[in-house]
């Protein structure tokens, strides 16, 4: 299906203001030209109290309140977990170490994209500031 172009229709569960943040994530990941490629791993956003993670069963973001604080970080990590839902999709290996830095590697081209396709400043500075985090993390490729 994915090979034909199959695309989710992409549910958002939770709170009002959690439903707000995700439309502002998926604005920034439209921006940044990664939108159906989102929709082509993932089926829905929910929120839960707690840990942030990929449920690949459900082909579902789960993220707490804090994970969607920072609308820039928010959608970078929402790519990550795309590409570790790809990876399972495609029967890669999608944890541990070698997949973590291939994902963190893609987290970090959503970055740059976003950076340089937004009009908005503050994006471009929260993108740059982010990058430079990744930069001297030692996670960073």
């Amino acid at each position: 299906m994915i090979a034909q172009g199959y695309k989710h229709d992409l549910a958002v569960e939770g709170t009002s203001e959690f439903k707000q943040k995700i439309s502002r994530i998926l604005e920034l990941v439209k921006t940044a030209g990664c939108y159906d490629f989102l929709r082509t791993y993932i089926r829905q956003i929910i929120e839960i109290d707690g840990l942030t993670q990929l449920r690949e069963t459900e082909a579902a973001i789960w993220a707490n309140k804090f994970a969607v604080e920072n609308p820039v970080d928010a959608a970078s990590l929402f790519i990550q977990k795309t590409h570790h839902m790809k990876q399972y999709i495609d029967g890669d290996l999608y944890y541990g170490g070698t997949s973590e830095k291939l994902t963190v590697e893609k987290r970090i081209e959503f970055l740059a994209a976003l950076k340089n396709k937004t009009d908005e400043k503050e994006i471009k500075d929260e993108c740059e500031r982010l990058l430079k985090m990744w930069e001297e993390s030692s996670l960073a490729p």
